[in-house]
């Protein structure tokens, strides 16, 4: 049974008349007349009485009108169902983020993309930059807000700028330093750090490396927890100090102290990844809505300053 046989029928049982039916579906009668045979016969039913005056549905007709329009409505929805998901307005979307730097603008973009896309389902989980990449690459996340530290080493990445925020170095308020308003990294060079891990932070620990190598030093690590807020209470706790985006003195202790950094270009890009090869259409909808929450939300770190 063909969906064409199926828009004939309705046609007829509608007008009640095959002439009225052929015109509305811009065919010729016999063609009506000879789709409707077809169809009787193949289902073994005589679905009109008809006769040179009059048409009518048969009992069964009647009943197969109502099921022929079921299916003629499902067949559309199934098919605009599938145009939409080819265009990203149906479907899913897997999103990692750091879980600090864009609390000030990721709900917000999260509202607008719902709101102009109510049909494509969100998944939203916390990662570390390690975890980021490394779900980035394996597929388990379609796009992630990460650090551009290291980034343009790992191929086959696209990424968007969204904004730099400044670096500080992080101590308690009891430290000899901590009255400073800025210092000189070179100045740390006898300090204890701790760090997040490598494993888990590849970006942050190796950024820390980086910025004090090239002030002359190798930093003493003391302390390599996996969690953030672990790095921050033991720096609270007077074991060491470290170093990490300002934006988290908005969500750290009041009695940590985070201190400019002199000398050199102490910033870190926030950006959101997307693998080059991923197809997912709903990723370059997020894009946009990303675009179009505005610079507001971007411009958080100006109130650090």
């Amino acid at each position: 049974m063909e969906l064409r046989q199926l828009h004939y029928f309705i046609a007829v049982a509608e007008h009640l008349n095959f002439t009225e039916a052929a015109k509305h579906l811009f065919v010729a009668q016999s063609a009506v007349s000879q789709q409707i045979a077809d169809l009787e016969q193949k289902i073994g039913v005589q679905l009109f009485f008809r006769n040179k005056r009059s048409v009518k549905l048969t009992n069964a007709g009647a009943v197969f009108l109502q099921e022929a329009l079921s299916l003629v409505s499902k067949s559309a929805e199934a098919i605009e169902k599938t145009r939409q998901a080819d265009i990203g307005i149906i479907g899913h979307l897997k999103i990692g983020f750091l879980g600090y730097t864009e609390r000030n603008f990721l709900p917000s973009l999260i509202r607008e993309f719902r709101r102009s896309h109510p049909k494509v389902d969100l998944y939203l989980d916390q990662f570390h930059h390690g975890m980021l990449i490394e779900a980035l690459k394996t597929g388990e996340l379609d796009v992630i807000f990460t650090l551009a530290f290291g980034l343009d080493n790992i191929g086959g990445i696209e990424k968007k700028s969204i904004f730099t925020e400044k670096i500080s170095v992080v101590m308690h308020c009891d430290h000899p330093l901590a009255n400073k308003n800025s210092l000189h990294i070179s100045e740390l060079a006898q300090e204890r750090f701790i760090t997040v891990s490598r494993r888990e932070s590849p970006q942050g620990f190796n950024k820390t490396l980086l910025m004090c190598a090239n002030s002359g030093f190798s930093p003493n690590i003391v302390a390599e927890p996996r969690l953030l807020a672990t790095v921050l209470l033991l720096v609270d706790a007077g074991i060491g100090i470290t170093i990490l985006p300002k934006s988290l003195k908005l969500h750290s202790s009041p009695s940590l102290r985070f201190l400019d950094i002199e000398g050199e270009q102490a910033e870190d890009e926030l950006v959101i990844a997307w693998k080059k090869k991923n197809a997912n259409p709903s990723i370059p909808l997020f894009l946009e809505a990303l675009a179009s929450v505005g610079e507001e939300y971007y411009k958080h770190t100006s109130m650090l300053s």
